[in-house]
């Protein structure tokens, strides 16, 4: 890509866009169902699709975008956030640990609500960080593929580690060091999203289904196995059963996968390749075993016990949604601060039992148990050591990669 050009989506990553927010990640809501949002398919060249303000990224080449900050002399935080990802008081006209970070240190957080979805959030900022503007935001929560692409442009400000005491000490292992963000430099995670096996433990006659060879290669499932249309979810779970790691893939070792991939098509092992609307069918237990969101599990096991997950041994996907500081942010100092406050012990507790996500923050489950001992015990929020270490993400990919792997994968699932 010219230094000065727009990236632009290719015809397989906008359909990779549409599937994802139709029923995707990112048509999902958080508290029923998992909000795994942003399109997978764009880590890189993704939000070309909001370029047509025709405004080129002015990508700064020190990969940092310093502003002069006001945090001083103006005690406030302006924070955008996606609904229901903060926890909020049982009358509903207060949110705690908000509250609780005012009264310590006299900064007011001008809270909203106001991100949907990665692709339509980004094109709302997009204008102001290409002109070199404030976006009015001091701090935004993005999935990921954004967060990359933000510090790929210099859209996003690096962080003061000295502000960061407790994020640095706190931050769980598994999360520390993205391809994107190497050692957190710019981003820390608010929750994990992880990628796993369900199945309907009736309508497998009481088997544990815990392999994505199961998935695709044992009989007595046929025809009642369904994947995701998240291209790095379900490929990167397939490559992790073929012993190939999708932080290192290459092209030979992804057209391998969406070769087993298609042979289980072929033959009718496969239902269909779904988004969250798996859902249903698994309560039902329509479909047997299925590659499935760690969020939508924690919901149906509260109806259905009926409902079981596994990690397979070969390992398991995760994602990521990060707190960014924009470029030209007039509050940056107040910002971090905030960031450091969520990874106090107590604090993600409270967090944590609210939004019912993975917690990045180590060393959370004690003070999560004295709200919610089964929360706490839940590794789909607390992932215990063994867990964490089979968490795998799949790497960076340039606009051309994604433009072919997105082809290849589109043809798979017939979209």
């Amino acid at each position: 890509m010219k230094h000065n050009e727009p990236d632009r989506l290719s015809a397989a990553q906008l359909a990779a866009v549409r599937r994802s927010l139709t029923n995707g990640r990112g048509a999902l809501s958080r508290r029923s169902l998992l909000r795994a949002s942003g399109v997978g398919a764009l880590a890189v060249g993704g939000a070309g699709i909001l370029s047509g303000c025709g405004i080129p990224p002015a990508k700064r080449e020190e990969g940092a975008a310093a502003s002069d900050d006001h945090s001083d002399q103006e005690k406030q935080i302006n924070f955008s956030n996606w609904t229901e990802y903060m926890d909020i008081s049982e009358d509903g006209k207060t949110r705690p640990t908000l509250q609780a970070f005012t009264k310590r240190t006299g900064i007011a957080v001008r809270y909203t609500e106001d991100i949907n979805d990665n692709v339509e959030f980004f094109g709302k900022i997009q204008p102001q960080l290409a002109a070199g503007q404030d976006t009015g935001r001091d701090l935004i929560n993005v999935t990921d593929w954004l967060a990359a692409r933000m510090i790929r442009l210099g859209w996003a400000q690096k962080l003061d580690a000295s502000l960061l005491p407790h994020a640095y000490a706190n931050l769980s292992s598994q999360f520390r060091s993205p391809d994107w963000d190497p050692g957190r430099a710019y981003s820390y995670p608010w929750t994990g999203i992880p990628a796993v096996i369900a199945y309907n433990v009736k309508a497998t006659k009481g088997r544990k289904v815990d392999s994505i060879t199961q998935l695709l290669d044992d009989p007595t499932l046929k025809g009642r196995v369904s994947l995701l249309t998240e291209m790095r979810d379900t490929v990167g779970l397939t490559l992790l059963d073929m012993g190939k790691d999708p932080a290192k893939v290459d092209d030979a070792d992804y057209d391998a996968a969406i070769n087993r991939l298609q042979k289980a098509v072929d033959k009718k092992q496969i239902r269909r390749f779904t988004g969250n609307d798996y859902t249903s069918d698994l309560d039902k237990g329509d479909i047997a075993a299925c590659v499935a969101w760690a969020g939508d599990l924690i919901q149906l096991q509260v109806d259905n016990p009926d409902v079981k997950f596994s990690i397979p041994a070969a390992g398991y996907m995760t994602a990521t949604d990060n707190l960014l500081v924009p470029a030209n942010a007039r509050h940056q100092k107040n910002a971090t601060r905030l960031i450091d406050y969520y990874y106090e012990l107590p604090v993600a507790a409270q967090l944590a039992a609210y939004i019912n996500y993975v917690s990045p923050v180590n060393g959370v489950g004690p003070e999560l148990a004295k709200i919610d001992p089964a929360l706490a015990a839940n590794p789909l929020i607390i992932p215990d050591a063994a867990m964490a270490a089979k968490s795998h993400s799949f790497r960076s990919l340039s606009s051309e990669e994604e433009t072919a792997y997105e082809e290849k994968f589109a043809k798979l699932i017939g979209a």
